[in-house]
């Protein structure tokens, strides 16, 4: 390592006001199984210590923006430096014939259904997109596709870390969203499953 990544492994990062930080203070961070499911493809990269670094840039508040879209999620991540990084993680959109096999196969169950029309994520809902040959989550660390604007030779790096972490309690909060990290928004979904069961196939 050269005396340059010495120095900048023991930097600070400048302090954010008002960032998004973290609501867990310690231990793992994610409360439900789709949240655990994304954190664990993060942890599967063995990031060492730029894992930890991650975690403690969430909890400090050093993510300033987080913004999910079909495909891509972009954020941004004040360091040490003067202006903040641009971070972006990328996993594919299903394709329109895969959105209509996972959907056809939600429908077809009534429990599926009734709590994804009430505003609800099935717990077993990997199981509808599983039994049509697709993945919901990122399977592998391949699956995904990430950049960052810092001059830290490793990717993912602590600033990317920070933005999985953060995603996690924001699947937490809206599990749809990795929905629409898949291509199709709540709204979306909810209009295809009342299209599929008011054509009577389901009942």
């Amino acid at each position: 390592m050269s005396p340059y990544w010495s120095f900048y492994e023991k930097t600070s990062p400048k302090e954010v006001k008002n960032g998004l930080k973290a609501k867990s203070k310690r231990g793992s961070i994610g409360e439900t199984w789709w949240s655990k499911r994304w954190v664990g493809v993060l942890e599967s990269f063995n990031l060492g210590a730029r894992l930890s670094r991650g975690k403690s840039y969430a909890r400090k508040g050093q993510v300033i923006s987080i913004d999910v879209k079909p495909g891509i999620v972009k954020a941004l991540v004040q360091g040490s430096f003067e202006q903040p990084y641009n971070v972006s993680i990328k996993l594919s959109p299903l394709s329109k014939e895969d959105w209509e096999k996972a959907i056809a196969a939600m429908a077809s169950k009534a429990i599926f259904s009734a709590r994804l029309l009430s505003g609800e994520m099935p717990q077993n809902i990997e199981e509808a997109f599983s039994g049509c040959g697709i993945s919901l989550f990122p399977k592998k660390a391949a699956d995904l596709k990430t950049d960052c604007s810092c001059p830290d030779w490793s990717n993912p790096c602590k600033h990317i870390a920070a933005v999985y972490y953060l995603l996690a309690e924001q699947f937490d909060s809206d599990p749809f969203l990795i929905f629409k990290l898949r291509g199709r928004s709540k709204e979306e979904i909810v209009e295809a499953l009342r299209s599929k069961r008011s054509d009577g196939a389901f009942r």
